[in-house]
């Protein structure tokens, strides 16, 4: 429990940051899972709809506890982030402005960024068995760079995996913070019958949305801009900045929408309701996920997917490193960071803090 609320609590960057942290905390600091299971659980989140950080979190809680853990690990992962999001669409309605955290963001970033470094290179030194494999996650982030989706390159790197393993062994063939406009919840006395649409609409989102936060930017435009016209463009743009710059899973943006449809009680249904489908499909995964290491076609189908699912892990930090690293300053913190990383065992929780400490520090002084 305390792990995941830790995590919840310190895992800004989005979720190759998130990846990045729990590997720390549950392989390398306390041993609980090996890189190959964490590897392999990774690569298997992505074959099922919703937050793929969150999802992770849920099944290493089931590893580790079984069905209280996959319960524990979820509700501990999400329920931080959803209690700040909440207070500043609190701030957000009441006064039409958020705080300002850009000098907290400019110090914590690049020390994420090391994270993540630090924790590509020990995957991949499971995931990226052999040449083939290499040469498969480089094609992947090339892939990424040149705009394929996210789903065609994960997709693709699983059947060429397995279709080079059938050929090989001769086995059948398988085939940004911007100006803020608060103002009071769309429904401040919300009927059963708004209730239930926003819990279903957010209900509907968590269960079939593959990919980025770019993807539920186009979800939650669809359904609450232009659907329903419950918020404005303005609002969502507002929201998807919130989600993205407080710590814990970028779909905590549905409860700062829940929050300006219908106040508190918007902000718990749309919560619950779009991360309610990840626990149970993780429920259902932890049943397949050995299952796919067990038979050798779709062992190497498994080793496709981790192959590439690390390439984009590397695109997107990589994106993420050249708006964040802009200064001495910052490539300052991001090598310190790694290379403490490599030579302590210190807890990333402090590396979050003195990132956070120099950035405010630095806002002060300039």
């Amino acid at each position: 429990m305390g792990v995941f609320l830790k995590l919840g609590v310190i895992a800004f960057g989005g979720p190759a940051a998130h990846i990045a942290m729990m590997r720390d905390e549950l392989v390398r600091r306390r041993g609980w899972v090996t890189d190959q299971r964490f590897v392999d659980l990774m690569g298997a989140t992505n074959l099922i709809p919703g937050p793929n950080s969150t999802e992770l979190a849920i099944h290493l809680g089931y590893d580790r506890g079984r069905w209280r853990g996959l319960v524990v690990a979820g509700v501990c992962f999400i329920v931080p982030a959803a209690l700040m999001v909440t207070a500043l669409a609190w701030v957000y309605v009441t006064y039409g402005d958020t705080p300002e955290i850009e000098g907290v963001l400019y110090g914590v970033v690049p020390a994420v960024i090391a994270i993540i470094a630090h924790a590509l290179v020990g995957l991949m030194r499971t995931a990226i068995k052999n040449g083939w494999l290499a040469a498969l996650a480089v094609a992947a982030l090339a892939a990424y760079f040149l705009g394929v989706n996210e789903l065609l390159i994960l997709a693709s790197g699983a059947v060429l995996a397995a279709a080079v393993r059938s050929v090989r062994r001769g086995l059948p063939a398988v085939p940004f913070l911007g100006p803020m406009v608060g103002g009071l919840p769309v429904f401040p006395d919300p009927t059963g019958g708004q209730l239930t649409q926003l819990f279903l609409t957010m209900l509907k989102i968590g269960s079939v949305l593959y990919g980025s936060g770019y993807v539920l930017l186009a979800f939650l435009r669809g359904d609450f801009v232009e659907r329903l016209g419950w918020i404005t463009s303005q609002q969502l743009a507002d929201a998807v900045s919130i989600g993205q710059v407080t710590p814990g899973p970028v779909f905590t943006t549905a409860t700062f929408i829940g929050y300006l449809v219908a106040g508190p009680v918007g902000a718990f249904l749309a919560t619950v309701a779009i991360f309610l489908p990840s626990f149970l499909f993780v429920g259902l995964l932890t049943r397949l996920t050995d299952r796919l290491r067990s038979a050798d076609w779709t062992s190497a189908l498994l080793d496709g997917l981790n192959a590439a699912a690390l390439a984009l892990m590397a695109g997107v930090s990589w994106q993420l490193g050249v708006t964040a690293i802009v200064d001495p300053l910052t490539a300052a913190i991001a090598v310190v960071t790694l290379v403490l990383l490599w030579t302590t065992r210190l807890n990333n929780a402090w590396y979050i803090a003195a990132g956070a400490a120099i950035g405010l520090a630095h806002a002060l002084l300039t």
